[in-house]
């Protein structure tokens, strides 16, 4: 059982793989990283499963349960969003909208601040074609989360996820918030089987490898 959830463990971490490919451009093809991130998740939930079959009552089911909402979430984008996707790239549903002098104004001057910020968070970039990576928050965080911020505000302003369905707009924030819940659980439960052994056998047997019963 403890073998099954270490291969799992290590299979449902692929993805983080991904989304560091993702926001470095370093490790390959991102499709190759898309696939691999798709087969290792599905493999790891089956093995995931049969590790915690034999106890769904306590902590650690949950993690099966934002395995599923993670599974639930990516299906759903693959098979049934991604056409409403490529639809909305095909559209140009805001071009026919009386312009809003107020709200061109406000977008104006948020662009000049984006593009100030810009000078000190990456001098060689241009502020229409920019993405923040996971360089610019690692050597300039500060600098990162107010450029990341104008973004936001920019978003809101312009309405970006008002422009299509709720499911469209939400599934990707959801999904990735059940990915960092889904690293961040694996994270307590790895420690705490590992190291406080006896606290999780609450007097039991411990039967799995350890390294202190604290």
């Amino acid at each position: 059982m403890q073998t099954s959830a270490i291969i799992a463990a290590l299979l449902l971490l692929v993805p983080v793989g991904f989304t560091l490919n993702k926001r470095t451009g370093a490790g390959g093809s991102p499709t190759r990283w898309f696939v691999a991130h798709v087969l290792a998740t599905v493999v790891g939930t089956v093995l995931a499963a049969i590790h915690g079959a034999a106890q769904l009552d306590g902590p650690p089911a949950l993690l099966l349960i934002a395995i599923a909402a993670l599974v639930a979430t990516g299906v759903i984008a693959r098979v049934y969003l991604s056409r409403n996707m490529s639809a909305t790239f095909g559209t140009k549903r805001a071009a026919f909208r009386a312009p809003d002098e107020n709200r061109s104004a406000q977008l104006h001057q948020l662009i000049d601040r984006k593009r100030k910020k810009l000078q000190d968070l990456d001098p060689a970039a241009e502020e229409a074609t920019f993405s923040l990576t996971l360089r610019h928050w690692l050597c300039k965080p500060h600098r990162a989360l107010a450029y990341h911020q104008l973004q936001s505000a920019e978003s809101r302003l312009i309405g970006t996820r008002q422009s299509v369905g709720g499911a469209q707009a939400w599934w990707r924030p959801l999904h990735v918030a059940l990915g960092y819940i889904l690293v961040a659980g694996l994270l307590v439960h790895i420690i705490t089987v590992t190291f406080f052994a006896g606290y999780v056998a609450d007097g039991r047997e411990i039967y799995w490898w350890y390294l202190t019963a604290w």
